[in-house]
């Protein structure tokens, strides 16, 4: 295995290798994540949302919802070697409990993930609030998890809500606590 060492721009145009001043963020169920969508949705309509990181607010909420509509839409990536798979869902209860690790690339996936092209704000809080009530209509994912296989509709939730914790993380505006 590979490790990147990820960079990250700064706001003078220089790159550095330090983490930026993320959030810490925990939803404990799909309402958590609908009112903080809520107060991104309101500080972009301020003009005080911002993002850390190499990501805009529209591509980090496209993101999200992205991944949360690949359980019914079709994943892009193909699964990978059956020991990783092995490895990642016995690693399953460790992300749903603690959350997800940052810096994880897909091997041979140009930007070493999917659902990253340019997207407008709008669009991608759309996109995500889509998800969440996809999410919450009960109908489960018509598609398996190339990583984790079939998962049950409560780990599917709890992991999108580990994901969007993560991403959500590099979203800051005024208040937020971080």
């Amino acid at each position: 295995m590979t490790l990147v060492k990820l960079t990250y721009s700064t706001e003078d145009g220089g790159v550095t290798s330090a983490m930026p001043n993320r959030r810490q963020l925990r939803f404990h169920k799909l309402g958590d994540l609908a009112a903080e969508l809520a107060r991104i949705e309101q500080a972009e309509q301020a003009g005080e949302l911002s993002a850390v990181g190499n990501w805009t607010p529209g591509q980090i909420l496209g993101h999200v919802a992205a991944w949360i509509h690949y359980g019914w839409d079709g994943f892009p990536v193909q699964a990978p070697p059956w020991f990783v798979r092995w490895y990642l869902r016995w690693q399953l209860p460790k992300m749903l409990d603690k959350g997800m690790p940052s810096g994880v690339r897909i091997p041979g996936v140009e930007g070493g993930t999917t659902g990253i092209e340019p997207v407008e704000f709008g669009e991608g809080m759309s996109e995500l609030r889509r998800g969440i009530e996809r999410l919450e209509g009960g109908d489960p994912p018509t598609h398996h998890s190339p990583a984790f296989g079939e998962m049950s509709l409560e780990d599917r939730i709890q992991l999108n809500l580990r994901h969007a914790e993560l991403h959500l993380s590099f979203l800051r505006y005024p208040g937020d606590e971080a």
